[in-house]
């Protein structure tokens, strides 16, 4: 019940983003001219739904919530074929309620790089990035097969499609690995892996 009622409330969040961003109508979304012009930064408001795999300790279920700002650091537009896009640098912000599994919540940061391939005249931007970060578990080392200490490593990894409503706005849809571990920092370190689907919008500049 409570991991159905944390879905209700992040899709209920996301659905309303794009009337905040002035709607979405269909007639007016399809008459905007896009450019092909790369952002020189964005600011993203990121939601997902993961759950453990790969031999968990305990099956574990998390909404991972982020804020994420964006730099452009490299234009290939200029390029023809599968590689035309542009390169990123992300950081994130970090917020995770653990819906199902011996501990509550965990918070940190991520950075990394995010590559978007730009087709010509298409709203749909494929796009992929990875990270590395670090954060703060409620670890219960107390109990059997708990997180070991309170400090703990992140890998984050993203594979998706961005669709542009506007040269400002756009949404996204994809899937978040993450990965959680304290390095063997101390013992146990039965560490994280968790898959999910992830929820995005995105404010240009």
């Amino acid at each position: 019940m409570k991991s159905r009622m944390g879905m209700i409330i992040i899709a209920s969040a996301f659905a309303s983003v794009p009337f905040a961003f002035g709607g979405t109508d269909r007639s007016a979304t399809s008459s905007i001219e896009i450019s092909d012009q790369p952002p020189r930064f964005d600011f993203a408001i990121e939601s997902a739904y993961l759950l453990s795999f790969v031999n968990p300790p305990h099956r574990y279920e998390i909404n991972a919530d982020f804020l994420t700002a964006r730099v452009r650091c490299g234009n290939y537009l200029d390029r023809e074929g599968l590689f035309r896009g542009y390169n990123q640098v992300y950081f994130s912000l970090l917020a995770e309620p653990i819906l199902r599994g011996i501990e509550n919540h965990y918070f940190g940061i991520n950075l990394g790089p995010r590559y978007n391939f730009v087709r010509r005249g298409s709203r749909f931007v494929p796009f992929f990035s990875a990270g590395i970060g670090l954060g703060w578990i409620d670890s219960q080392p107390e109990q059997f097969q708990g997180q070991g200490q309170d400090f703990t490593f992140n890998i984050v990894g993203a594979l998706g499609v961005s669709y542009r409503f506007s040269d400002r706005f756009s949404g996204q849809l994809g899937f978040l690995y993450q990965h959680f571990s304290n390095a063997g920092l101390t013992d146990p370190n039965p560490s994280l892996n968790l898959l999910g689907l992830q929820l995005g919008f995105t404010r240009s500049f």
